[in-house]
């Protein structure tokens, strides 16, 4: 029965993950048409962090100084990245939910060429051919030099967010102290809450949401895609290699761009082609980052919400973890 479980049924609860982080990219982008786009996100992590601490209410009582100050930098950077992507949705110049997922998966590949800028090190060879694979992608999906379509602002927000995501896991990773994981993800979560809220109350003044699509897109985003994913990743890396995990996530920007198309009706040949090339890309890079040199070790914890990326150290000296985005 166990090995039944673990051969089927955690990767099928990996994939219900990534498909509700896909879907996310659509709901976003209904919700912040309806709704002021700080409000909703304050909504989205307040009720994260909430359901965070019912899915782990020992969290409170490992709370260190050094855990909340790690989780107070992660957060604001990841901030930034959310209010990017968010932005990128929202607007007269927004991107399209497809085009924002799979855009969003390039800190897959930005996260190990930046580490290898940071460090002066010659990236992986995975990484090389992942980055020129998923940067042909986007020359596709941009639509740069065709007759139809192009490249719009909320595209290039989207591309900053990832820039983000991939600083955020950088900075999760630049500590040689171990941190509990659970305690820098509700703080991370509460600081997202903490600074879209003050925005909100500065710029938008908006009411307690009370449309049914914009509450349904909270309670899928912030219980959902939050808290729940997190418990499932943490059950199923107890039974299957966390590279594996990881390699299933990555899917999220599979079906973000499946859901987006399906939505607005439209399969744009060029960009559909370019989405795959991207998706091709990252797969590359997350499958290969496994099996690198004996001196070197990748190691994938749970995240919040999106694919881990790899961020490559020698194992000698420290423990490597990819802390996807929260």
């Amino acid at each position: 029965m166990r090995s039944l479980l673990d051969r089927f049924g955690v990767p099928a609860a990996l994939v219900a993950v990534a498909i509700v982080w896909g879907w996310a990219f659509l709901a976003v982008a209904d919700a912040i048409a309806l709704y002021p786009m700080y409000a909703f996100l304050a909504w989205r992590f307040a009720l994260a962090s909430v359901a965070f601490v019912a899915f782990y209410p020992k969290v409170l009582t490992r709370i260190s100084r050094a855990s909340l100050k790690m989780g107070l930098l992660a957060g604001v950077v990841l901030s930034a990245g959310y209010i990017l992507q968010t932005w990128g949705l929202d607007g007269a110049t927004k991107t399209s939910p497809a085009r924002a997922a799979f855009i969003t998966g390039l800190y897959v590949v930005i996260t190990p060429l930046l580490q290898a800028g940071l460090l002066r090190k010659r990236p992986r060879t995975s990484t090389i051919i992942g980055a020129i694979i998923a940067l042909g992608g986007l020359w596709l999906l941009s639509g740069i030099g065709s007759s139809g379509g192009g490249w719009v602002f909320g595209d290039t927000l989207v591309v900053l967010c990832a820039v983000a995501f991939s600083v955020h896991i950088i900075v999760l990773g630049s500590t040689g102290e171990h941190h509990d994981t659970s305690v820098l993800t509700l703080v991370q979560l509460a600081t997202v809450a903490i600074v879209c809220g003050a925005i909100s109350a500065v710029k938008e003044h908006a009411p307690i949401p009370t449309d049914p699509s914009v509450i349904g897109a909270i309670l899928l985003c912030g219980v959902l895609a939050s808290a729940v994913a997190f418990a499932v990743q943490t059950w199923a890396q107890r039974r299957l290699p966390p590279s594996r995990v990881a390699l299933i996530l990555v899917t999220e920007t599979a079906w973000g761009g499946i859901f987006g198309w399906s939505a607005a009706g439209v399969w744009p040949v060029r960009e559909v082609a370019g989405a795959a090339a991207m998706f091709a890309g990252l797969i590359v890079s997350e499958a290969l980052a496994a099996f690198g040199p004996s001196s070197e070790r990748v190691a994938f914890d749970a995240a919040v919400e999106g694919a881990a990326a790899p961020v490559v150290e020698p194992a000698l000296d420290a423990e490597v973890t990819a802390a996807g985005r929260t």
